[in-house]
C-alpha cells in the first residue's frame, strides 16, 4: 500500500490533501452542537445527486408525459418510491440544516474578518440552492408546481421596460410549456449542481485557508506551542470525523422518520394540489410556493401600497430582492469588536431573536391567505408588514448597535463550559 501511495503521490497529491484539509487540520478543541451542519449539508448534497441520477433515469421531461412518469417511478419502478420521496424530504431538510447552518455563523460571528469570503461564497450557494429547488419543483408537472411557476415567473413582468421580456426569457416561451419544462431539466440536473459542486469547493478551501471560527470567537492559530500546532486546536481526523458521524446518526433517525411516515409532512413537504396533473384551467386554492420560499414571499405580499412612480408589485420584489441581498453585505454592517454571541450585550441578542421570529412567522404567513385573520386581531397582510420592519431593521440598525454595546472580555484561550 506504501509503495501505491507513492506511486499515486508522484502523480498526484493525495496525501498532501487528506493531511492538510483532514489529517493535520486542526479545528478548535470546542465545537458544539451547532457544527454538525456543515458536514450535513454536504451529505445531504451528495444525497440529492444521487437520487437525482436514478429519477433522471425514468423521468420524462415533455408536458404530455411528466406527470406520468413520475406516477410510474411512484407505482411501478422498483423502490422508485423511497428514491423520489428521499428527493424530496432530502429537498426540504437540506434547507432546514442551511438555515440553521447560517444561523450558527451569525451566533458565533463566522461571517467577520477573516472569513468574510466565506460567508460571501456561503450566500451564493444559498442562492443557488433556491434556484436548483424553484426549477426541480416545477419538474413533478403537478397543479401546484405548475401555478407556483406561473407565480414567481410573471414576477419579472414588474420590472420595467425589461420585465415582459424577461420573463419571456426565462420560459423560453409566451407561457409555461415544453420549453420551459425542458430548460428547467437542464438547469436542474446539470448547470446549477455543477456550479453548487463548485461552490462548495471554494467553500471549503476558503474556510482551510483562514481556519474554523470557534464558540468563542477567538482565533486558535494567534496561540501556537513549539511546534507550530495551535494549542487550543485538534486534528480534524479521527477526532471530528468521528463526532460528526454520531451526528449523522441522528440526523439519518430523524430523515427516516420523516421518509417512512410522513414523507408529505402535513402538506408542506409535498402540497395536496400537486398530486394532480398540471391544468391551466384549474387554479389551487391558495398557490403558495415551497415552505422555504414563504418567508420572502410574504416579504413580497407585505408591498401593498403604490409609492412614486413605482406601484406595489415592483416594491415588493424589490424588498423581496433586498431581503436575500442584505446577507451579502452583513459582514460590513456588523461592528463589534467581538465576534461570539457569548461576549456580545444584551442588544445583538434581543435584534438577533426577533430576527428569527420574524423568519420564522413570515414563513407561517406565506402559507394564508394575506385578507384572512390567523394570528390574533388583525389580518395576515398587517402582520407581515409588521415583521417584514423587524426583518429588516434587524441589518438596517446592526451597524449602529453591534458597535455601542457594551460586550464582556473576550478570554485568550477557548472556553469549554
Amino acid at each position: 500500500m506504501s509503495k501505491f501511495m507513492a506511486w499515486v503521490d508522484e502523480r498526484f497529491p493525495a496525501t498532501k490533501v487528506w493531511e492538510e484539509h483532514l489529517a493535520k487540520y486542526y479545528a478548535p478543541k470546542n465545537f458544539n452542537f451547532w457544527y454538525y451542519f456543515g458536514s450535513l449539508a454536504t451529505v445531504l448534497l451528495v444525497l440529492q445527486i444521487l437520487t437525482g441520477i436514478f429519477l433522471t433515469i425514468h423521468y420524462k421531461p415533455d408536458v404530455e408525459l411528466a406527470f406520468a412518469s413520475v406516477e410510474y417511478i411512484m407505482r411501478d419502478v422498483q423502490w422508485g418510491w423511497l428514491i423520489r420521496y428521499m428527493h424530496t424530504t432530502g429537498a426540504s431538510f437540506f434547507f432546514i440544516v442551511i438555515y440553521l447552518h447560517m444561523f450558527r455563523a451569525l451566533l458565533y460571528g463566522s461571517h467577520r474578518k477573516p472569513r468574510e469570503l466565506i460567508w460571501l461564497i456561503g450566500c451564493v450557494i444559498y442562492v443557488a440552492l433556491m434556484a436548483e429547488s424553484f426549477m426541480g419543483y416545477l419538474l413533478p408537472w403537478g397543479n401546484m408546481s405548475y401555478w407556483g411557476a406561473q407565480v414567481i415567473i410573471s414576477l419579472f413582468t414588474a420590472i420595467p421596460l425589461v420585465g415582459e421580456g424577461l420573463a419571456e426569457w426565462v420560459r423560453g416561451d409566451y407561457v409555461i410549456s415544453d420549453a420551459t419544462l425542458n430548460r428547467f431539466f437542464a438547469f436542474h440536473v446539470i448547470l446549477i449542481p455543477l456550479i453548487l459542486a463548485a461552490l462548495v469547493f471554494l467553500h471549503i478551501v476558503a474556510l482551510h485557508k483562514v481556519g474554523s471560527n470557534n464558540p468563542d470567537g477567538i482565533d486558535i492559530k494567534k496561540n501556537k506551542d513549539a511546534k507550530g500546532v495551535p494549542v487550543d486546536g485538534i486534528p480534524f481526523h479521527p477526532y471530528y470525523t468521528v463526532k460528526d458521524l454520531v451526528g449523522l446518526v441522528v440526523f439519518l433517525i430523524l430523515f427516516c422518520l420523516v421518509l417512512f411516515f410522513l414523507p408529505e409532512f402535513f402538506g408542506i413537504f409535498l402540497e395536496k394540489d400537486n398530486f394532480a396533473p398540471a391544468s391551466a384551467l384549474q387554479t389551487p386554492e391558495d398557490i403558495v410556493p415551497l415552505w422555504y420560499f414563504t418567508p420572502y414571499y410574504s416579504i413580497l405580499r407585505a408591498n401593498t401600497v403604490n409609492f412614486f412612480w413605482i406601484d406595489a408589485k415592483l416594491w415588493g420584489v424589490i424588498f423581496m430582492g433586498l431581503a436575500i441581498a442584505l446577507f451579502f453585505v452583513l459582514p460590513w454592517l456588523d461592528r463589534s469588536p467581538v465576534r461570539s454571541i457569548r461576549y456580545r450585550g444584551f442588544q445583538y441578542k434581543l435584534w438577533l431573536t426577533l430576527f428569527v421570529i420574524s423568519f420564522i412567522v413570515l414563513g407561517y404567513l406565506g402559507f394564508k391567505n394575506p385578507d384572512n385573520v390567523d394570528l390574533f386581531l388583525f389580518k395576515n397582510v398587517i402582520w407581515a408588514q409588521i415583521f417584514t420592519i423587524i426583518y429588516f431593521l434587524f441589518f438596517f440598525l446592526l451597524p449602529f448597535y453591534s458597535k455601542s454595546e457594551k460586550t464582556k472580555p473576550v478570554p485568550e484561550r477557548v472556553n469549554f463550559k
